[in-house]
């Protein structure tokens, strides 16, 4: 796949690697499985109507043949990443605390929408509202259902904003510059956080916005030194915030270590990159031991003191995402644990229900919350799909009927409509398709969303080509609307947590402008997204992934609308954007390690 646009984590690689071939390969990635596994260590859905104020004035790769040649060069480590906690816990009620004090069963929305009702507005410490009945705000949103995840604040009230700052929360009515936006009928929830996206496009940010989201965090990896990727960034002006991690596939290959091999004498160098992405910024360490076998317990361990030591978490892609042993799920989950019981690092499992919990969800959720229930910092999120998507000529399609008990008729070919037969799925396959599997199971999802430390992330972001799995488009309008609002699987305010608090908390000790994001309270960050429960919907399918999300009306990024309801948009090059963007407004800002 191309550098800087991901499909999926399930398919990296796949597309400039599926061909090539290593005498041997499959024997050694299973004398290297058997190495690794000797290696390996031991709600309420009541809904309450809140009252109104007065009228405002105004109106996958498979670990036993992991990829594939020897001899693996950056730009394959490239296209291998393309495919596509905790400071205060979420939940309490300041983040005053020591964001590094208590264990992580502490990571959890404390009240919910049936407990007691929250009336007065919640406040960033330190801030104060404005509260001069002749202020003009420059922006007023009025007559919403205004919903903080972590106070439980749950009110329709109306909001006040001067510069980039919530400077107002209040049934009272507000003075703006301009007309106000009316969001009666509406809800008025912090900007989503997605805390599993890749690099920015220039392109895929614009239908993120679409799906309510006002920062792109490429916590799945970076594909360059983080200088470099910022200045990428940077130079594309894009219209939501955007943070990163450093990637250790990326670095172990321009060290020239090769995927399956121990880094041995360039382990310092990898470590001393580690150190120089979070100095330049980097907000997490990710780490991908399924994508490079040869990264054993000890070099994970060695990243551990530089995310401590910065107040970060590590973001594992980890190790197994099948159960043919040697090397199962189980065996990589309980790799988590041991890095966070022996090292004292915080640890995120990525898309948990395509790699560690897939078919065995309860079983994972239960050995990672008997870690947290002895003090272990360990969080993960999901996508809200049923299949991951790849190319059938990569390892991860290598005898995908045995590994994962699926039939031709349980894959289907991206960008059209019908399942694949025996018949036609050797034309797709000498194609080198990129094919959805539909893999897990929605149980598995309801389990995970029932979690209160279980996030959401995308996983994905929207490529010009379009071959891309819908979760770069839809994520988090599916989870909000067909999880929370059909299914009801979780509340609102549940839901709503799992993509604004729970992600800012987890990065919040090592990126204190986080500390002001994820939250809709007095001198928070105006990062916001106003959208419709009754009609948000995922519209993007594995056919038409670029069909953006609806029912999200109003985006707000520090302060700037980037989003209305209504209006044509196209991008520079005449492409069809998601309606009511505004192409000029281009407010997102970095999101650095160590900087407010």
């Amino acid at each position: 796949m191309v550098r800087g646009g991901q499909e999926t984590s399930e398919s990296r690689g796949a597309g400039r690697l599926a061909n090539q071939t290593v005498p041997g390969t499959r024997w050694f990635a299973r004398r290297l499985r058997r190495s690794d596994a000797s290696n390996l260590g031991g709600v309420t859905n009541e809904r309450r109507e809140p009252t109104a104020p007065p009228a405002d004035s105004s109106p996958l790769i498979d670990r036993r043949k992991v990829l594939l040649a020897l001899g693996f060069g950056a730009t394959n480590v490239a296209a291998l990443r393309g495919l596509g906690t905790t400071g205060a816990s979420p939940g309490q009620p300041s983040d005053t605390s020591d964001p590094r004090a208590g264990p992580s069963t502490t990571v959890t929305v404390t009240s919910e929408p049936g407990d007691a009702v929250v009336s007065e507005p919640a406040s960033i410490p330190g801030a104060t509202a404005q509260t001069d009945p002749g202020h003009v705000f420059d922006v007023v949103i009025s007559n919403g259902r205004v919903l903080d995840p972590q106070s439980g604040y749950d009110q329709v009230a109306n909001v006040g904003i001067d510069g980039n700052q919530i400077t107002a929360i209040t049934t009272d009515r507000l003075t703006g510059a301009g007309a106000p936006i009316d969001a009666t009928g509406r809800v008025v929830a912090p900007g989503f956080i997605d805390i599993l996206s890749y690099e920015p496009n220039g392109y895929g940010e614009w239908f993120k916005l679409a799906d309510g989201v006002t920062s792109n965090l490429s916590m799945h990896g970076i594909d360059n030194p983080m200088t470099a990727y910022l200045d990428k960034v940077e130079s594309l002006t894009p219209p939501i915030n955007y943070g990163g991690a450093y990637d250790n596939a990326t670095i172990r290959s321009n060290a020239g270590v090769n995927i399956y091999d121990e880094a041995g004498s360039a382990l310092d160098q990898i470590v001393g990159a580690a150190a120089a992405d979070v100095a330049a910024g980097a907000i997490g360490l990710h780490l991908q031991p399924e994508y490079s076998p040869g990264a054993g317990f000890d070099e994970i361990a060695a990243h551990a003191p530089i995310a401590t030591d910065a107040d970060m978490p590590l973001f594992m892609h980890i190790r197994y995402s099948e159960d043919i042993p040697p090397g199962t799920q189980a065996e990589a989950i309980d790799e988590v644990v041991r890095v966070a019981r022996e090292t004292g690092a915080r640890v995120h499992v990525e898309h948990i229900n395509s790699t560690g919990g897939t078919n065995r969800m309860e079983a994972a959720l239960a050995t990672l919350d008997a870690a947290r229930a002895e003090g272990l910092d360990i969080t993960a999120c999901v996508y809200p799909y049923t299949f991951w998507a790849t190319f059938l000529q990569s390892t991860r399609y290598e005898d995908w009927q045995t590994k994962y008990n699926l039939t031709y008729g349980d894959l289907q070919v991206a960008g059209t409509s019908d399942r694949l037969t025996e018949a036609t799925y050797q034309q797709a396959y000498d194609d080198n398709r990129l094919t959805a599997a539909f893999a897990m199971p929605e149980s598995d999802l309801v389990t995970a969303f029932q979690s209160s430390w279980v996030m959401v992330g995308s996983d994905a972001i929207l490529q010009t080509h379009h071959n891309n799995h819908p979760r770069s488009t839809g994520c988090f309008s599916r989870t909000l609307g067909t999880y929370v609002r059909d299914q009801n699987v979780m509340t609102l305010r549940q839901g709503l947590a799992k993509m604004t608090i729970l992600p800012a908390q987890l990065l919040q000790a090592g990126a204190p402008s986080m500390r002001r994001k994820g939250r809709l309270q007095i001198g928070a960050d105006a990062d916001i997204t106003i959208f419709d429960p009754a009609t948000i919907t995922d519209n993007s399918t594995i056919a038409t992934p670029q069909r953006p999300s609806t029912g999200v009306d109003w985006v707000l990024v520090a302060g700037q609308i980037a989003k209305r309801p209504t209006g044509a948009a196209t991008d520079a090059g005449g492409r069809a954007l998601p309606e009511g963007v505004d192409t000029s407004v281009r407010a997102g800002k970095p999101i650095l390690a160590g900087r407010e």
